[in-house]
């Protein structure tokens, strides 16, 4: 943990230094979705876009095109490292130690690739553009969306001399110190990092990583379960920590629009039939927020409320949670056994007091993101507000030449054409509700 950032930040184009180190170094249910992609639609063609939703924010003026392309480029020429092959292969991961199939690893380490892309400008903003096969797109969301985040963090640190820079990394390791007391006495807790995608750093997550396992798990605690984050699994001995993401139904709703309505809403309990085949046991965390949380589980089959737990994304945690539970105590299962997680934009006094809230009756776990790993806000030595994390976001945008559509719980995150969107609600019947103001 002895890192000297403000050297590493004032040296930052050292070699030593590119942003993703490791195609590991993305989410792990990236890794697990894409052997899904593999198993169920190898030849399905897809494009997505990295997209910045924070438009006050003029990406463009703070990230160049170049720089961005050398390190895109770079990404593209990284390889899976066969020891890290054989970790994927020999680790236990939800306490299954066959979760990645033999064949899956093989194509992973001597076929995988990642599709072709473009770098768009326009009003001030960039845009990344993917297309290609599933397989090739899919992994490009993380690694995209880790690089224009650092990019982002290395202009606004390029103006600050060495002792700006060490002032700006104490105040931040400060304010991480503090956080990280407030949840030590929290009994109970259980939290995860999700931090990779608009993390400050690669350097900064890991040293943010190590900050929490060595506070929160001391004394024979356990109130740090994992990393999202594969790279730092793997190299600090972690738990990797996911399940998957909206993608998924976003792409199976896309190849059934032109189908029935019928078989447009189902396609989302389709999803889930189809990952139960390939994983069981932890690994059953659905995500029904896509279409809309409460739409979802109306119509959801009695199976479903069989699975493991569920993940709250856009909508009010506590509403959420509270919905979850009531649908299982209809359905004849205990919450006490399930698993609730929220991961979205939360920060050190939402975690406590959701887990306070859901204590005794579900079990409650946070995944902490982007307000742990670039949080430095107020840190700047002369004030500027150049730090801030923004909301970046990459999304499928079209499926065998469909468009994808995602309307959330919160009207302010739906993407897709607004045409295409109107008829998804009309469809799925879930309101335009306009939820909190999105940060993250």
């Amino acid at each position: 943990m002895n890192v000297n950032f403000a050297e590493r930040a004032h040296n930052h184009n050292w070699k030593l230094d590119p942003i993703v180190r490791s195609l590991l170094d993305t989410d792990f249910y990236k890794l697990l979705m894409l052997q899904f992609i593999w198993k169920n639609f190898l030849a399905v063609h897809v494009t997505s876009e990295v997209v910045n939703r924070t438009v006050e924010v003029r990406l463009a003026e703070r990230v160049s095109a170049a720089a961005l392309i050398d390190q895109m480029e770079h990404v593209r020429g990284l390889k899976f490292r066969r020891s890290e092959m054989v970790w994927l292969a020999g680790n236990t991961f939800y306490g299954t130690r066959t979760i990645f199939e033999p064949a899956f690893l093989e194509w992973l380490e001597k076929d995988f690739r990642l599709s072709d892309y473009e770098v768009l400008e326009h009003d001030g903003q960039l845009t990344l553009r993917f297309s290609g096969l599933w397989t090739e797109v899919s992994m490009w969301e993380v690694y995209a969306l880790a690089i224009v985040s650092e990019l982002k963090t290395r202009f606004a640190l390029s103006t600050l001399n060495e002792l700006e820079l060490d002032v700006l990394y104490a105040r931040a390791k400060t304010r991480l110190w503090d956080k990280i007391a407030r949840l030590k006495g929290v009994e109970g807790l259980q939290l995860s990092d999700f931090g990779t995608r608009r993390r400050h750093s690669f350097l900064w997550q890991e040293y943010c990583v190590q900050a929490m396992r060595v506070s929160l798990n001391a004394n024979g605690t356990e109130r740090f379960t994992g990393t999202s984050n594969t790279a730092l699994a793997y190299k600090h001995d972690l738990e990797a920590i996911g399940t998957n993401a909206h993608e998924l139904p976003m792409a199976l709703a896309a190849m059934a629009s032109g189908g029935t309505e019928d078989e447009l809403r189902a396609s989302q309990y389709k999803v889930l039939e189809l990952w139960q085949r390939s994983y069981g046991g932890a690994l059953l965390i659905m995500l029904p927020d896509t279409f809309g949380t409460t739409q979802f589980l109306q119509g959801a089959p009695e199976w479903v409320a069989d699975w493991t737990g569920q993940r709250i994304d856009s909508k009010d945690p506590v509403v959420a949670g509270d919905e979850y539970i009531a649908w299982l105590m209809k359905r004849g299962r205990d919450p006490r056994t399930k698993r609730l997680i929220a991961s979205d934009g939360l920060d050190v006094e939402d975690i406590v007091r959701l887990h306070e809230y859901f204590r005794a009756r579900i079990r409650f776990s946070a995944g902490w993101g982007t307000l742990l790993t670039n949080d430095f806000r107020g840190c700047h030595p002369r004030g500027e507000d150049t730090l801030g994390p923004i909301s970046l976001v990459c999304k499928v945008m079209t499926v065998e030449g469909r468009p994808a559509v995602k309307l959330s719980d919160n009207a302010r995150k739906a993407t897709g054409p607004v045409t295409e969107i109107e008829r998804y609600r009309r469809v799925f019947g879930t309101g335009a509700v306009v939820g909190a103001e999105v940060v993250v």
